[in-house]
């Protein structure tokens, strides 16, 4: 995997291209142990983020020059790494089964394009969406835990998770309790996460951060870095009902908290950013910045997904200009 950040074991500070970026903090001395007996450390001392730092290193992302033959690799990558989403009181059964054959078939002029990643539903329509898709290779993602505030019982979320599971989702999207996270109960932070992926089973768990209502960097840090140890298999940024979302620092920052986790533990972990992302051009920066941070070894949709309602069609007509020379209009493209 390719590193682009060194630490200096000694003074315990990362460097990015000799821009201070994270500045290390000690483990506890007392470490307890999670159930798959990784080292649990005190989540009071996360790295805190120099966000100046932060903000330099995304807008070098930005400026990356892309030849044309690895843009129409990355654009058709993007396609194969978006969860297909509708998240709506006034979803149907009927614009489910749409949203499905649109994730199967995504331009009917051009019948080579890769499907989507997933499908992203609520729990009363995995079941439809499920059957929609048989055959595919399409998962199907649903949101749980009282989506999209998380305010509800242990006991409700629980129930909304296996319900899930048990109508055949193949990845479960569930929130944090952001009010405790912001009154510093990462406790019960942390046995709330590790709950629900035990409901999951057999089913992937994405952490959903809600990255907007947490205040700043450093908390979102510390909010990555709780799921990563209560057993996330994805972390993701929004629900997509807050602004700002999936904005670069927010995550660059989860990205360097997953490169962290992983050379600590070994584990690897996936990340989503959902919510903002509506551009082919937004999609490419964050695909480099993913490369440049955590390596080749995350390119793929196993372990980096968008969430993203609109992106599909920006991505399309990108395509179709690369391919033909000229845009074709939106109206070429289906809305759902």
């Amino acid at each position: 995997m390719k590193e682009t950040g060194a630490i200096n074991p000694s003074s315990g500070i990362q460097h990015q291209k000799s821009n201070l970026i994270f500045i290390r903090a000690p483990l506890q001395t007392r470490m307890t142990l999670n159930k798959t007996q990784t080292k649990v450390p005190d989540f009071r001392l996360s790295p805190t983020i120099d966000k100046v730092g932060v903000e330099e290193r995304t807008a070098r992302f930005q400026t990356r020059s892309i030849k044309n033959e690895s843009k129409m690799q990355g654009l058709r990558m993007a396609l194969n790494m978006i969860d297909l989403t509708t998240l709506e009181g006034k979803d149907t059964p009927g614009k489910v089964k749409q949203l499905c054959y649109k994730g199967m078939h995504l331009h009917d002029i051009h019948p080579g394009l890769p499907t989507v990643a997933a499908i992203c539903v609520y729990p009363s329509m995995v079941s439809i969406a499920k059957k929609a898709v048989e055959g595919s290779g399409i998962k199907i993602a649903s949101v749980s835990t009282a989506f999209p505030s998380g305010q509800a019982p242990m006991k409700v979320k629980l129930t909304d998770t296996k319900f899930a599971v048990d109508s055949g989702a193949d990845e479960i999207d569930m929130v944090i309790s952001r009010g405790k996270f912001l009154s510093g109960e990462y406790n019960f932070v942390f046995d709330e996460i590790a709950a629900i992926k035990e409901a999951c089973g057999q089913a992937r768990l994405k952490v959903i951060l809600e990255t907007g209502e947490l205040a700043s960097l450093d908390q979102v840090r510390r909010a990555s870095d709780i799921a990563m140890y209560a057993g996330a298999d994805f972390i993701k940024t929004s629900t997509g009902k807050i602004q700002p979302a999936a904005t670069m620092q927010v995550t660059y920052t989860m990205l360097c908290a997953i490169k962290d986790f992983y050379r600590t533990t070994g584990i690897k972990v996936g990340m989503k950013p959902a919510g903002g992302i509506s551009s082919a051009k937004l999609a490419l920066h964050n695909l480099v910045m993913v490369k440049e941070t955590l390596g080749n070894g995350w390119l793929s949709n196993e372990w980096f997904r968008f969430g993203a309602s609109s992106l599909a069609n920006d991505v399309l007509m990108q395509i179709m200009k690369q391919e033909t020379g000229h845009y074709q209009s939106p109206d070429y493209f289906s809305i759902d």
